[in-house]
């Protein structure tokens, strides 16, 4: 006899057990991201710049691609790759972290970070077909690829993730 284990997902301390109890992490990080990209549309002109420190200015870009303008020359398709893919990053990131207990802080803090900024780049893919990028860090004429809060937050979720797997190898 097979025997089936039944969850109901509805069941906020159950949710709170698991990884899932970090999504609120997921939320702030949206908010803060949709918020930064909201000042941007709503005070610069597309390429703008605002220099704030000799290292660091604010540059209003639209990227059509991904990370270093991966793809962003093609004739729009790319936006509904990118869209898939995300979704099905998001998916599984989520599984992971529902199979974490709540108290594994530091894998649920980095799946967290992933989903939130990957989730705030595709809500600009939903509604432009590009993401709105603004962080400039420059090192005299050496510029960084321009970012927004949401890859900053996928890029330091990630860097934890493979930090994290790659302690738990024994050699």
């Amino acid at each position: 006899m097979v025997m089936v284990k039944y969850v109901n997902l509805l069941n906020k301390n159950y949710i709170f057990s698991t990884g899932l109890g970090w999504s609120w992490l997921i939320i702030v990080i949206l908010i803060i991201d949709f918020f930064s990209k909201q000042f941007i549309i709503n005070n610069f002109q597309l390429y703008e710049t605002l220099y704030l420190l000799p290292c660091f200015s604010l540059t209003y870009v639209q990227n059509t691609g991904a990370a270093f303008n991966f793809l962003s020359n093609q004739n729009g398709w790319q936006c509904w790759f990118f869209i898939f893919i995300t979704i099905i990053i998001c998916v599984i990131l989520v599984l992971m972290m529902y199979a974490k207990s709540f108290n594994e802080k530091l894998s649920n803090i980095a799946y967290a970070m992933v989903i939130g900024g990957a989730l705030g780049n595709l809500c600009d893919r939903i509604n432009y077909c590009f993401v709105i990028d603004f962080i400039d860090i420059y090192i005299y004429n050496l510029h960084f690829p321009i970012f927004n809060i949401a890859d900053f937050m996928i890029f330091i979720g990630t860097i934890f993730i493979v930090t994290i797997n790659y302690n738990k190898k024994s050699f």
